[in-house]
């Protein structure tokens, strides 16, 4: 292995499609980093979730080096690419680390929880606030909350959802 190259240049790819078994054979080498990041800041957990490749989200979780809440150069982590693009099993597995940072924003100000408001993913609103790490009325862009994000979309099953965790 050309020890010049960058870790990401191995697991990134390895990670985006998928590969588990080869991410398991190169870590086990001892010789790259489970949290080496591409040239956008995204790790290889960030890649795993971002294409809902959950056994190899899994397994990354399971070697207990790979950081939940590492974030790319837009300060996205990768819950927030997951709840984005809808991989439900794979929000599960994150949430259950019990590590990751419900309300973490971006650089444009959008939490986890802003995304599924926006997109009508139900259950991925429920996921979030049966955390209870989530701030159901915390702003984003423009200074609007995820109710207001469900409520311009239309999506009436979120809007509910969200309106039983106000106060």
């Amino acid at each position: 292995m050309d020890m010049n190259r960058s870790s990401s240049c191995y697991l990134v790819p390895a990670a985006s499609n998928g590969h588990g078994a080869v991410i398991k054979l190169l870590l086990e080498t001892g010789k790259v980093e489970a949290n080496s990041k591409d040239k956008f800041g995204g790790t290889p957990l960030w890649w795993a979730g971002t294409k809902g490749h959950e056994a190899t989200v899994k397994l990354l979780l399971e070697t207990g080096k790979a950081k939940v809440d590492s974030k790319d150069r837009y300060g996205r982590t990768p819950l927030s690419r997951v709840v984005n693009n809808g991989h439900e099993s794979v929000v599960k597995l994150l949430l259950n680390t019990g590590k990751v940072e419900g309300d973490s924003k971006d650089e444009f100000d959008r939490t986890p929880l802003w995304w599924p408001s926006k997109k009508r993913r139900e259950a991925i609103v429920k996921l979030l606030l049966e955390t209870s790490k989530v701030k159901v009325d915390l702003k984003g862009p423009g200074d609007l909350i995820p109710l207001s994000r469900a409520t311009t979309n239309g999506h009436e099953v979120v809007v509910k959802i969200l309106s039983k965790h106000f106060n």
